[in-house]
């Protein structure tokens, strides 16, 4: 049974292009384009990963990944920041609760590696 990613990004050129990307790498996808959806999609859904863009609409990504990790049984499941701030917010997305951050414009050769890493557990 294939992997659920959630792929939260207010941007919607840039889903698409994940999802279709995701799909090829044989993944499930979900999205949301605010923090608001993305808490509402993760109770509904139970995504196994969740990518986080940081900086969205009516409620940031640190502010759902908080309310996220709140949740029963979602304090291990991955969720990966994704950011246009760069490495200066890598200690405020673990604080907050990611697992990890990347940075955009997004590396796709380098995405994979990571799902494999957090979704073979």
């Amino acid at each position: 049974m294939p992997k659920t990613v959630l792929i939260v990004e207010d941007y919607a050129d840039i889903r698409t292009m994940m999802k279709f990307l995701l799909q090829r790498f044989g993944y499930d996808v979900i999205e949301a384009a605010d923090g608001n959806e993305a808490v509402e999609s993760v109770k509904r859904n139970h995504p196994d990963l969740i990518l986080m863009d940081l900086s969205l609409p009516n409620m940031d990504g640190l502010t759902a990944t908080q309310i996220i990790r709140k949740f029963d049984g979602f304090g291990k499941v991955p969720i990966i920041a994704v950011t246009a701030y760069g490495n200066s917010y890598y200690r405020r997305a673990i604080e907050a609760g990611c697992d990890d951050l990347i940075n955009k414009p997004l590396d796709f050769n380098n995405l994979e590696p990571i799902l494999e890493q957090y979704l073979s557990s």
